[in-house]
C-alpha cells in the first residue's frame, strides 16, 4: 500500500497543541507536501527530520541555536549565501526551535521560495523526536488483512482462518473472558520499525464486531471501555483450519515454530483445528500463554526433545 502524503498545514495543525508553534513565514505554501522522491529515498519517516545539513535534502530542517548562529555569524555575503543554499535542499518545512528569532533574510527567503517556517520555544531534540515519531508512523509500510485482531492476555493476536469457522464468534467469547478487541473483519497493519508491526482498526469499523445471526455489536457500549483497544503490536497469528486442512498442510508437532511474513517481519503463528465440541477460546489463550513463554526464552518442545535425548542415553 502506497504511503500517504502529508502537507505543511496538516503537520502544523496536528502539533499545534504539543509544540505550541507559530507559522512565521511561507503561509502561502500551506499545501506544500513531502515530495515522493523524499519518501522513497528515506529508509523511514524518521529520516525525513533532522538538523540543518546541506547534504541531506528534502527533510524538515530544524534550526536551533547553533544553526541560527551559523546562518547569522559571518559576513553579510556569507550569511546571504548560506541562507540561499537552503532553497537547494527543497525542505518541505523549516522549524525554528529553542525560542530563536527568525533572521529577516531567512524570512524573506522563505516568502520568496514559498517554504513554510514554524517557530517554537521547545528544544530542538524534543521537536525532532516528536516529528520523527509522527512521520515514521505516517509513512510506515502498510497493508490490510482479514481477521479479528485482539489484545489477549496483553499480547496482540490476529485471528485468521477459512470462511465460516466462527472467527467473530470466537472473538466475542474471548471478549467475554476479559480480553480486548482492536478490529474485526479488516485490520490495518503498519511496520513502524524494522521489527515491529502495529495493528489498528479502520475508523469506519471502530468498536464494532459482526456476528452472524445477530448483526453488528458495539463492543464498547456492551462491555465497556476496557473491552476495546485503539492499537496493539502484532505478536501472534492464530490461524483456524478445518481438520482436512490441518492433516494435509501442517505437521502435528513442528520442529521449528511456525512463522508468517507480514510486511517483511516474521510473526509467530499457531494453527488450531476447529471441530464441534472443542473450546477454541481456551485453546487460543493456551497458545498465547505458550507464545509468551517462548518470547521469554522458554521452548517447551525443545525442552521435551532434550529430555527425550537424555532418557535415550540413560537407557542405552
Amino acid at each position: 500500500m502506497k504511503p500517504t502524503v502529508v502537507s505543511a498545514d496538516v503537520l502544523f495543525e496536528d502539533h499545534r497543541a504539543q509544540l505550541k508553534w507559530e507559522w512565521v513565514a511561507g503561509l502561502g505554501a500551506s499545501e506544500r507536501r513531502f515530495d515522493e522522491v523524499a519518501v522513497r529515498a528515506a529508509r523511514s519517516g524518521a529520516d525525513l527530520v533532522g538538523y540543518l545539513n546541506y547534504i541531506h535534502p528534502y527533510r524538515v530542517q530544524i534550526l536551533g541555536q547553533r544553526e541560527i548562529a551559523y546562518l547569522t555569524n559571518a559576513t553579510a555575503d556569507d550569511c546571504a549565501r548560506r541562507i540561499s543554499r537552503i532553497v537547494t535542499l527543497e525542505p518541505p518545512v523549516l522549524v525554528l526551535t529553542d525560542g530563536q528569532a527568525a533572521p529577516e533574510a531567512l524570512v524573506s527567503m522563505c516568502e520568496r521560495a514559498q517554504i513554510p517556517m514554524f517557530a517554537t520555544l521547545e528544544p530542538s531534540a524534543f521537536v525532532i523526536d516528536v516529528l520523527r515519531a509522527y512521520l515514521s508512523k505516517h509513512f510506515a509500510e502498510r497493508t490490510s488483512m482479514h481477521g479479528v485482531f485482539m489484545d489477549i492476555l496483553g499480547l496482540g493476536v490476529l485471528i485468521t482462518g477459512e470462511s465460516g469457522l466462527g472467527k467473530s464468534e470466537l472473538g466475542l467469547e474471548l471478549i467475554s473472558r476479559g480480553n480486548g478487541l482492536v478490529a474485526d473483519d479488516a485490520v490495518d497493519l503498519y511496520r513502524i520499525n524494522q521489527t515491529t508491526i502495529e495493528g489498528r482498526c479502520p475508523e469506519l469499523l471502530q468498536n464494532l464486531l459482526e456476528v452472524r445471526g445477530i448483526g453488528l455489536l458495539d463492543i464498547r457500549a456492551i462491555f465497556g471501555e476496557t473491552a476495546v483497544r485503539r492499537k496493539m503490536r502484532l505478536k501472534l497469528i492464530v490461524h483456524l483450519v478445518r481438520r482436512e486442512t490441518l492433516e494435509r498442510d501442517y505437521e502435528r508437532l513442528p520442529y521449528e515454530p511456525l512463522v508468517q511474513d507480514v510486511l517483511g517481519v516474521p510473526i509467530r503463528k499457531a494453527v488450531i483445528q476447529v471441530v464441534a465440541g472443542r473450546n477454541i477460546a481456551v485453546l487460543v489463550e493456551a497458545a498465547v500463554r505458550n507464545t509468551i513463554l517462548q518470547l521469554r526464552g522458554v521452548d517447551t518442545y525443545q525442552d521435551f526433545v532434550e529430555r527425550h535425548r537424555r532418557a535415550m542415553e540413560k537407557d542405552g
